[in-house]
């Protein structure tokens, strides 16, 4: 049996009709970039998420840019100004920190939740600190109470990476909503996809939304008149008809992944194998689904990734593809070794360990219940050989 990772052939089909009544009717239409269909999906995406403004970008590494640099822009954060940042993201989430002369502080994960520590934040606070940025990794929630209020007492903005998690909630609202601004990707593969890239800024500041708007548009509010040094950064109308498309079938398409990842938990088992902690489907949208490959259960040794890329291996020889997120930490990339922050080269163990033993599993829409029998049976089968 063949089981990819991801089909997004088979994504796109799932709604083909409408998908490609949508794009004929942009073609037709004569106007392709922000025009009726962008704001139409800007409104869509901001009701949906639950904030004022939905600002659409060109991806989501430059709605997080577009964050930052808003801020400096408005005057609440400057050049060396530190952000508090989880050690375990992609590294897209941390250049944009560095994109706008911003320090990243980088703070480990907790190995049972794959998110960053919230027990470890406020010993990280100087009077530097501006912002906390947490990243909604592989789709599960990571807000806490303890984060909000840390952000209330220290006056911090709390800036989310929902890259990964349309449709997620915490505390009974979706995330992209609970601090001061979110970024999103509509990167293919995400849950909320596109065709091609696409990004969006969600937020209730007015002000915050009026900067992100120009600065997207090369820095101009009024057709040749330019406030700031901008870039290009738009989204196009062939892809705001798409996402609004897919938008409608997000939350029926949520719950065919929660339903995978469901039958992964309950019948995964194997001794070699570690799973993170089962959070409630409002607050895991299951954009991946991570495993930890590791000597032991609880969490032992992996041998510097042999073991997880054994376990890979065996299961691509029996039709099942499978991804790493993420096999080199960005503290341990090349384009961050000899940054300030960085110098000596920082030692974040459980970050490490998190990028030596991580297998994200097949999870998508249009898995079969069979494809994921299968997938399980493989995975319990598995000796470590």
């Amino acid at each position: 049996m063949n089981i990819p990772f991801l089909s997004l052939k088979d994504v796109t089909a799932k709604y083909a009709d409408e998908i490609h009544e949508a794009v004929l009717r942009v073609v037709d239409s004569g106007w392709y970039l922000q025009g009726k269909e962008n704001a139409q999906f800007e409104q869509h995406y901001a009701e949906y998420i639950g904030t004022k403004h939905c600002i659409g970008c060109a991806n989501g590494l430059d709605a997080l840019i577009w964050i930052f640099r808003a801020y400096i822009e408005m005057g609440v954060m400057q050049p060396g100004d530190e952000v508090i940042v989880p050690a375990n993201t992609y590294i897209a989430t941390i250049l944009a920190i560095t994109e706008n002369g911003l320090v990243p502080i980088l703070v480990e994960p907790r190995l049972d939740t794959l998110q960053i520590d919230d027990s470890l934040i406020e010993e990280r606070i100087t009077e530097r600190t501006k912002a906390i940025c947490i990243v909604h990794l592989y789709g599960r929630n990571a807000c806490t109470n303890h984060i909000l209020n840390l952000c209330k007492q220290y006056n911090l903005k709390l800036v989310e990476d929902n890259a990964q998690a349309h449709g997620c909630r915490f505390n009974g609202n979706r995330t992209g909503s609970l601090g001061s601004a979110a970024g999103h990707s509509f990167y293919p593969g995400k849950n909320l996809g596109a065709l091609g890239d696409g990004g969006a800024v969600t937020t209730d500041d007015d002000e915050l939304a009026v900067a992100i708007l120009a600065l997207a548009n090369y820095g101009s509010h009024k057709k040749y008149v330019f406030k700031y040094t901008g870039r290009n950064s738009r989204l196009d109308e062939i892809q705001a008809a798409v996402l609004d498309v897919k938008l409608r079938h997000l939350d029926e398409d949520l719950k065919a992944r929660q339903a995978i990842a469901a039958y992964y938990y309950d019948n995964i088992n194997n001794p070699l194998i570690t799973l993170p902690t089962r959070l409630s489907d409002t607050e895991n949208v299951y954009h991946l689904f991570p495993i930890l490959v590791t000597s032991t259960s609880p969490l032992g040794d992996c041998g510097a990734g042999s073991l997880r890329d054994k376990l890979q291996k065996y299961l691509e020889e029996n039709g099942v593809g499978t991804v790493i997120h993420y096999p080199i930490a960005p503290h341990k990339q090349e384009c961050y070794v000899n940054e300030v922050w960085n110098t000596p080269q920082l030692s974040l163990p459980i970050t490490e360990q998190i990028a030596d033993c991580e297998l994200s599993l097949p999870m998508g829409s249009t898995m079969t219940m069979e494809q994921v029998v299968e997938v399980v049976r493989l995975i319990n089968e598995w000796k470590g050989e």
